[in-house]
């Protein structure tokens, strides 16, 4: 249908959608999911769908009727619970049901035929396509309005300390313990997803918000208007993917160190946690059990029996991960191989530059490297009994992060770098598919929009050993289960440092430890001090060991508090169970900020240092140092302290005690029954 009127005579409507062609560019609106649209642009002429997208798949099912038009002034959409106006200079407005603006592009020109927006001189369009000369692809730049008193959640894992980003920066690009994972929740009522993998930037400025992308071939980005944070997180995830079924194994507790050098020190830990009677249900090989980077194989000489290793440890009830990375030494047996099928990244200029101290990396976006990968896991691992892989280097993390110079099968790194954890994470799921494993989880060190799906486990990435640190992960792990990922670990401890004699350390690893334990997943890892001698000088044997990191490491007082908040977890293994079919089901984060449930009170928009644990666990984690009590604000309802059994009314901020030994949790009461007593807490 063509517009009949001189002011949208380029606009036409196409079944339930709109399509507008200028000398710019040709826009695309549609409907896309629940209460949603999917906004496209390019300057080609031509709207594509790259494999890349992380709107594939069953994404486009309708719900309901969708109603367009075209009037003298705007073409209008509307379905659901959403209304997006096309104005004839192109510029886009979103409204709620109620008609009221919850988001609007930013257009600074003048004269406009519409009288729409300021008389101004910038001559500033929504959304600008900048040519890169001798491609067809573009700079891409888009902007919005800002819109005031917004709070804006999600968009992954940052290592900073801000839950709402609002006034903040984000990098859109994937580092070792940042994971670009651009889906954005606002207090306005909407969410929206960035659907480009492209590295760039975002910035939820006062005066403006503008998404960039570094070179794309179009604009792409989907949002959902609904009534609650849970509803909108639901339309998301309904296209983008859920979580699989979780192993009930990954839900207690998993013990891991830098690293055990021999197949015997790895049993003798697991059998002293059995000795004590201690609950624990993976432990975990790290990096360099292997001869080479590239062999994926356990080193005979230090691991000479590996389906033995892991017999016994089934017996114990105990899964083994292990470390996979996806980088390719020039001496491995794989290197001559992948490098001649073209199954490794490029570089853009230069020869053979090294990508990761001697390697190089695998491309994950190429189905050819993955599959030779998986063949190789199969054969050295999974044959031997091993279901879980721990996906580390994910990002990948470049010895450089000269994302300019770098070329993956499906594009240059600049183009679709952030897609490469996802691809990564794809291969082993798909691996285990065809395996016919079922319930698949792999602990995977970054993540974009879908990652969910392939069954990936996030952890925040090597992290330094201090309460600042910690403060991060608490903002890093909510805003990352708003950004459609809900199983989110971090190394309990953090990685860098960590002396195991000083009693500073101390504290900061029991803090983190009680908040480890109302975490998805409960996991201890990092690089402890001081640092073990080598067993060689050739091969992995040549990479030296941290000091010990098991719970009984740290002194008695230590041992303590974690037994205790292990048995804590133990007890509450089917309510997580409860709250992971929910996160599979619904796409509901297993941990989030208190607005989720609550969003309605107005006050737990701005809380920023508690969570809600599942629906009837409230969490206050201690975050700084020498900290012995804390102020908690309760939302409706009466909650009980899980240590006391001091029972707080709602509605109100109280001061809390917090000993060592005891972080504030609280549970929900319930009209005949709450958690204590319904799991003996």
């Amino acid at each position: 249908m063509e517009a009949n009127n001189e002011l949208m005579s380029n606009v036409r409507l196409e079944g339930n959608n709109i399509i507008r062609r200028s000398e710019r560019e040709t826009l695309l609106i549609e409907p896309w999911g629940k209460n949603a649209l999917r906004v496209r642009a390019t300057p080609n002429g031509k709207i594509e769908e790259f494999g890349w997208s992380a709107l594939n798949g069953q994404s486009k099912k309708l719900y309901g009727e969708c109603k367009t038009s075209i009037e003298s002034n705007k073409a209008r959409i509307t379905y659901g619970k959403i209304t997006c106006e096309v104005l004839p200079s192109g510029k886009l407005k979103f409204l709620n049901d109620k008609g009221k603006i919850i988001l609007e592009e930013y257009d600074r020109n003048r004269f406009r035929k519409d009288q729409e927006g300021f008389n101004s001189a910038l001559h500033i369009n929504p959304r600008i396509f900048n040519s890169i000369l001798g491609t067809d692809n573009y700079s891409l730049e888009m902007r919005f309005e800002a819109n005031e008193g917004e709070k804006i959640f999600g968009m992954g894992q940052y290592q900073q300390p801000n839950l709402n980003l609002k006034g903040c920066i984000l990098e859109l690009a994937q580092r070792n313990s940042q994971a670009s994972v651009p889906f954005m929740i606002s207090n306005h009522g909407y969410g929206l997803l960035w659907n480009n993998p492209a590295i760039g930037k975002v910035t939820f400025g006062e005066n403006l918000t503008e998404w960039t992308a570094k070179s794309t071939k179009q604009l792409d980005y989907w949002i959902t208007v609904d009534d609650s944070p849970g509803n909108i997180e639901e339309n998301y995830t309904d296209v983008v993917g859920r979580a699989p079924t979780i192993p009930e194994y990954a839900l207690g507790f998993w013990q891991c160190k830098l690293r055990y050098q021999t197949q015997e020190e790895l049993l003798e830990v697991a059998r002293e946690y059995k000795r004590r009677g201690l609950p624990i249900s993976v432990i975990v090989c790290d990096f360099y059990h292997w001869p080479y980077e590239g062999d994926w194989r356990f080193d005979e000489e230090y691991w000479p029996d590996p389906k033995a290793m892991v017999d016994e440890l089934k017996d114990m009830g105990i899964e083994l991960m292990v470390s996979v990375w996806p980088t390719v030494e020039y001496q491995s047996e794989s290197f001559a191989d992948m490098f001649e099928n073209q199954m490794l990244v490029r570089t853009e200029m230069g020869g053979r530059i090294t990508q990761l101290n001697n390697a190089k990396f695998i491309d994950a976006t190429n189905s050819k490297a993955r599959n030779y990968v998986w063949n190789k896991l199969k054969k050295n691992y999974y044959d031997y009994g091993i279901r879980t892989f721990w996906l580390d280097e994910a990002e990948p993390e470049y010895f450089e992060y000269a994302f300019e110079q770098y070329r993956y099968q499906l594009g240059s790194d600049l183009e679709v770098g952030n897609s490469y954890p996802r691809y990564y994470s794809q291969m082993v799921y798909d691996g285990l598919k065809q395996e016919q494993q079922e319930d698949i989880i792999s602990l995977v060190r970054c993540a974009w929009v879908g990652s969910q799906k392939y069954g990936s486990l996030i952890w925040s990435g090597d992290i330094d050993s201090s309460f600042r640190s910690l403060r991060n992960q608490l903002s890093a792990g909510l805003n990352m289960g708003l950004a459609g990922i809900p199983w989110w670990t971090t190394d309990i401890g953090g990685f860098h440092g960590g002396h195991i004699e000083d009693k500073k350390f101390h504290e900061c690893l029991v803090r983190w430890f009680e908040f480890g334990a109302f975490c998805p997943v409960f996991r201890l890892h990092g690089d402890r001090e001081p640092h073990k001698k080598p067993l060689g000088t050739t091969k992995g044997a040549q990479v030296a060991s941290g000091a010990d990191n098991e719970v009984w490491t740290y002194g008695d007082e230590v041992y303590a508090i974690c037994k205790k908040y292990m048995f804590i977890r133990e007890k509450l293994q089917e309510y997580i169970k409860q709250q992971m079919e929910i996160a599979s089901t619904k796409g509901t984060p297993v941990m989030r900020p208190l607005f989720y449930d609550y969003y309605d009170d107005e006050k737990t928009w701005e809380i920023k240092d508690e969570y809600m644990f599942g629906s009837e666990i409230l969490v206050a984690p201690i975050l700084y140092e020498e900290m012995t009590e804390r102020k908690v604000y309760f939302p409706k309802g009466n909650w009980i302290h899980i240590d006391t059994k001091e029972e707080y009314k709602g509605n109100q901020t109280c001061i809390v005690q917090a000993p060592l030994n005891s972080m504030p949790v609280f549970v929900l009461k319930g009209e005949k029954t709450n958690l204590i007593n319904r799991y003996g807490l």
